[in-house]
């Protein structure tokens, strides 16, 4: 049984895109994409450079709202929610950014307490109690006293994954995140991904164009391209699609274009 067949359809649906549409300016970067997310599940977004996946995911926390098409998460349209009703919203939401994000004159543990002080009425024991768990969870026990200078590049991931589960989130939201780092220590953040699946219980949403970690992590995989969701289904159909475009994507050839010599020169001349 793949890993997709073993989430259950009849499970509650947390996020669903529905006919998104998204334009900066004359360009579309997203075309009518409908996708759903399902609780307990990894659901990874892959594509190439330029594919749409990072407006996608901005999209699906509500850090930019649909202009055309519907997002709701936990059965909320996030376009309809009013600011009390976002903010209580996005307390069910970690997000660990690609670049970790940890502010460098805050040390580790007081970055990974700062949604806490912002967000919850605790005194500061519970809070230092509550960091040394996650730092535990994500294997830094004991470096909450180091400054985010002094971790490497894979700590510093770990870091940023701890703080972004220790409001025991019920959706977790990972942008790139095995981007930057060694083979191995990318290999080692997968596993992180997947112990906290099973240890939080939570759903968890991927944006990577790491082939090797899609397919090692997820449930189901949603391909982008050129703004549109060419497939969504379990890693080994994704990995055997006759989709020309996604075949490409997975052997790393590029895109046979034609170039049309009159839109080119229009763009050299800035006419297009």
């Amino acid at each position: 049984m793949s890993a997709a067949e073993g989430i259950d359809a009849a499970r509650e649906v947390v996020i669903e895109v529905e006919d998104l549409t998204v334009h900066y300016g004359s360009r579309c970067i997203l075309r009518e994409v409908s996708l759903d997310v399902r609780d307990g599940e990894i659901y990874v977004i892959m594509g190439g450079s330029g594919s749409g996946k990072s407006t996608l995911l901005r999209h699906m926390m509500g850090l930019e709202l649909a202009q055309e098409g519907r997002i709701r998460v936990f059965g909320n349209d996030l376009a309809q929610l009013g600011r009390e009703d976002a903010h209580e919203l996005r307390r069910k939401m970690g997000v660990a950014f690609q670049s970790g994000a940890l502010f460098s004159s805050m040390t580790v543990g007081e970055n990974i307490m700062l949604p806490l002080e912002e967000l919850a009425e605790l005194d500061r024991r519970t809070m230092e109690i509550m960091m040394r768990l996650k730092l535990e969870v994500v294997d830094l026990a004991g470096f909450e006293d180091l400054m985010p200078s002094e971790l490497s590049g894979g700590m510093a991931k770990r870091a940023a994954m701890a703080r972004a589960i220790i409001m025991d989130p019920k959706v977790l939201f990972c942008d790139e995140p095995s981007a930057g780092l060694d083979p191995a220590t990318s290999s080692a953040l997968d596993d992180l991904i997947l112990k906290l699946r099973e240890a939080l219980q939570t759903t968890i949403v991927v944006v990577t164009h790491e082939l090797e970690s899609a397919f090692k992590i997820a449930d189901r995989i949603a391909v982008l391209g050129d703004g549109e969701l060419l497939a969504v289904d379990a890693p080994d159909a994704i990995r055997h699609s006759p989709i020309e475009a996604i075949q490409n994507l997975i052997h790393r050839r590029p895109e046979d274009t034609t170039v049309d010599p009159n839109a080119y020169l229009r763009r050299l001349t800035g006419e297009a």
